[in-house]
Order: C-alpha cells, then sequence, then structure tokens
C-alpha cells in the first residue's frame, strides 16, 4: 500500500490513486474542511474573537478583588492610619486633661477617643473593602456578556466581602464600647 499526499490544488502525489472516485473524495475533503474553516473564522471575527484582538483580560477585576480582600483584612488587624490617628488623639486627650481631673475623665479624653478613632479607622476600612467587593461581584452583570468572570475572582471578592461585614461589625461593636469597652473609674 502506498500513501497519498494533496498538495493545495488537490493533486496527489506519491502512489496514485487507484480510482477516480478517491481523487473526488479527497479534493471534496480539502473544499469543504477549508470551508469550514473559513466559515467559522468569519464568525470570529464577527463576535469579536479575532486572535489579533482579545477582550478585557479580568486583570483590574481580580486586583480589585485582592484590594478587597486586602482592605478586609486591614480592618480586623488596624493599620499605621489607625495607630497614627489613635497616638494623635492620645496626644490631644493628654493636652486637653488638666492634672486635677478626674479618673473617668482622664480616661475618656486619653484613652476612649483613641479607641474610638481606632474602630472608626476600622470601620472605614471595612466599608470600603465591602463596596470594592460588592463591585467586583456585580460587575460581569454590566460587563461583555459571555464573558464569565474567573472563579479565583469570585472567591476572593467574596473573601473580601466576608472580611468587610466581620470589619465593620467589630468596628461597630468597638465604637459603641459594646466589644472592650472602656473601664469604670470607681
Amino acid at each position: 500500500m502506498g500513501t497519498k499526499t494533496v498538495d493545495e490544488t488537490g493533486a496527489t502525489t506519491g502512489a496514485e490513486a487507484t480510482t477516480d472516485e478517491e481523487k473526488l473524495d479527497v479534493t471534496k475533503t480539502d473544499d469543504a474542511s477549508a470551508e469550514v474553516t473559513q466559515t467559522e473564522a468569519e464568525d470570529l471575527v464577527e463576535d469579536g474573537h479575532d486572535d489579533a484582538q482579545e477582550g478585557p483580560s479580568g486583570v483590574g477585576q481580580g486586583a480589585a478583588a485582592v484590594v478587597s480582600a486586602g482592605l478586609g483584612l486591614v480592618s480586623l488587624t488596624g493599620g499605621w492610619i489607625s495607630t497614627v490617628a489613635a497616638a494623635r488623639e492620645t496626644l490631644i486627650g493628654q493636652l486637653k486633661t488638666s492634672s486635677n481631673a478626674s479618673v473617668a475623665n482622664q480616661i475618656k479624653e486619653i484613652y476612649g477617643d483613641a479607641w474610638h478613632t481606632t474602630a472608626l479607622w476600622g470601620g472605614l476600612f471595612a466599608l470600603t473593602a465591602l463596596v470594592v467587593g460588592v463591585v467586583v461581584l456585580a460587575r460581569p452583570a454590566f460587563g461583555a456578556p459571555g464573558r464569565p468572570q474567573a472563579p479565583w475572582i469570585k472567591s476572593v471578592a467574596w473573601g473580601g466581602v466576608a472580611l468587610g461585614v466581620i470589619g465593620l461589625l467589630l468596628a461597630v461593636l468597638k465604637y459603641t464600647d459594646v466589644l472592650l469597652g472602656l473601664p469604670s473609674a470607681s
């Protein structure tokens, strides 16, 4: 048995085809595959899936999801902004409080305001994490249809939303002195 190869014109080379019917089948097969390939290429270009120009890759959504999770983590652990703001409130409390002020007033002015400032900054980070996470999760509804969001982006965004909710809840509890309130001066 010989092998047959077909060049672009459809002519067989190598061992000759034994019948005209085999030659016709080879030519039809090549023409049909070329036609399907051309049709598929036209459909892809019409749909906007040209190889030279791809749609958005989701890098921005992934980055926003990571930022959301990071902000949620900062809301729980604290950041340098909340530390500096709390130290500033402590200094202001020390300056405002006279040496003959009551112990309850000293505790409130020196430590209470700093505690509330830390809770406030934690709440702001948590709220930002929550908003960014929700925006990332809602983005596919307003984006390109038929272009699904990568599963890892959804997972990280949901993590950011969860950390934001927990951080916001803890910030409210700290600010209202329900969680670790100031000690009484009595």
